[in-house]
């Protein structure tokens, strides 16, 4: 089989930059420079387009502009969302309850607070990634101060019910905190019909720069801030504002709604092609996550009595680009918490391969990375340890 020009199915750890964003983005690189808190004609030109950015992405999410907050990152928005609201709580409520399948920043930031006299619970998942409203309901009581939820799993794609997460919360007086930083640009993610306190996004999901992320903070809630310095964002983040990166963000979501039904309809039709072409033809193979409720661009497999790293391996010999799990964890070689939380086993969750497509994948690059899986799995259960019974 021959190899093509090289092949990025992995569109959820990050996306390349669209040449449009990057063409709005060059000028505050080279022309229009300046600092945004400075009170000169090249302070106030780079502070304008700042403001643009934020009415543009806070427009996005059905927001107001001073309820965004720009971030260096969506790991750092999703840290001052709830370190941020711990440091900044008055209540009595000392107890954060956050679902098996969080991104790692929440989960290690939630850990992290569970070791500074805060109560740390988990709810539970159903066998698709999929949260079981009536666990979360068992662990709510009236010292829960937050509840954070990932609006859909980056690993595995399933979709969660915020909107009836939102309400049972806030029928407690509890706040929720959801991490979108997949599921903004990609699907509808308005913030008052979802019924959301706090919500992250991040640029490089969208084919936006990376080093920019908002979080949206409702009006009414309090945080502190990590970073102290200059008092910029509303006092909640100091440092010198990213104009180039927050251009970029705001003409990222610009791009993604204007296509966003059609750039949907293109993918899934990509991946559930895909994804027939692969349960069709190699046995002992299955799909991780929900059928139904998950995003359009991501196919998570599992293939019984082989490893997904070395599954990884041998496509990126052939010149495709694919990963086990979540970027940021892909180097630890340990199975997915995300996985694990599901009910798979430590060898099941190994011999999982995720698949993520985007705005450039083609027709011809799933007929060759489906024929290259094909190849791969054969090859490599011949040579496994885990035979078939």
């Amino acid at each position: 089989m021959p190899t093509p020009t090289r092949i990025y199915f992995d569109y959820a750890a990050t996306t390349p930059l669209d040449p449009e964003v990057f063409k709005e983005m060059k000028p505050y690189f080279l022309e229009k420079y300046g600092n945004p808190a400075s009170l000169h004609w090249a302070g106030q030109q780079a502070a304008k387009a700042v403001s643009n950015a934020r009415e543009t992405l806070a427009l996005a999410i059905n927001a107001t502009p001073n309820e965004i907050i720009f971030t260096s990152s969506a790991t750092e928005s999703n840290n001052l969302a709830l370190k941020g609201l711990v440091w900044g709580n008055t209540t009595k409520r000392n107890k954060i309850v956050i679902s098996a399948v969080e991104h790692d920043c929440v989960l290690n930031s939630a850990k992290w607070l569970s070791k500074q006299d805060y109560d740390l619970s988990y709810f539970e998942v159903d066998q698709y990634g999929r949260i079981k409203l009536d666990k979360l309901n068992e662990k709510l009581d009236e010292k829960t101060l937050l509840v954070s939820v990932i609006h859909a799993n980056n690993e595995i794609g399933t979709i969660q019910p915020i909107k009836e997460i939102a309400d049972i919360c806030h029928e407690r007086g509890i706040l929720l905190h959801v991490d979108a930083s997949q599921t903004f640009g990609k699907i509808p993610v308005d913030v008052k019909d979802l019924g959301v306190d706090l919500l992250t996004t991040s640029a490089h999901k969208i084919y936006g720069p990376k080093g920019v992320s908002f979080l949206y903070c409702k009006k009414g809630v309090k945080l502190t801030p990590l970073l102290h310095g200059g008092g910029q964002e509303l006092n909640l983040r100091s440092s010198t504002s990213n104009v180039p990166g927050i251009v970029g963000f705001a003409k990222a979501i610009e791009i993604s709604l204007k296509n966003q039904k059609t750039e949907e309809e293109r993918i899934k039709k990509l991946r559930d092609c895909l994804e027939k072409q692969i349960l069709s033809t190699i046995p002992d193979s299955h799909l991780n996550g929900h059928p139904n409720y998950r995003l359009f661009n991501i196919l998570n497999i599992r293939f019984d009595y082989i490893e997904g790293e070395s599954l990884i391996m041998r496509l990126s010999q052939k010149g495709v680009a694919a990963s086990t799990g979540s970027a940021c964890s892909s180097p630890k070689l340990e199975p997915s918490h995300v996985l694990l939380a599901t009910g798979l086993k430590p060898a099941e969750a190994h011999g999982s391969l995720r698949l993520s497509l985007g705005r450039w994948s083609t027709q011809d690059e799933v007929e060759y990375v489906a024929a290259a899986i094909e190849q791969i799995v054969s090859d490599l259960r011949k040579i496994s340890p885990f035979k078939r019974k």
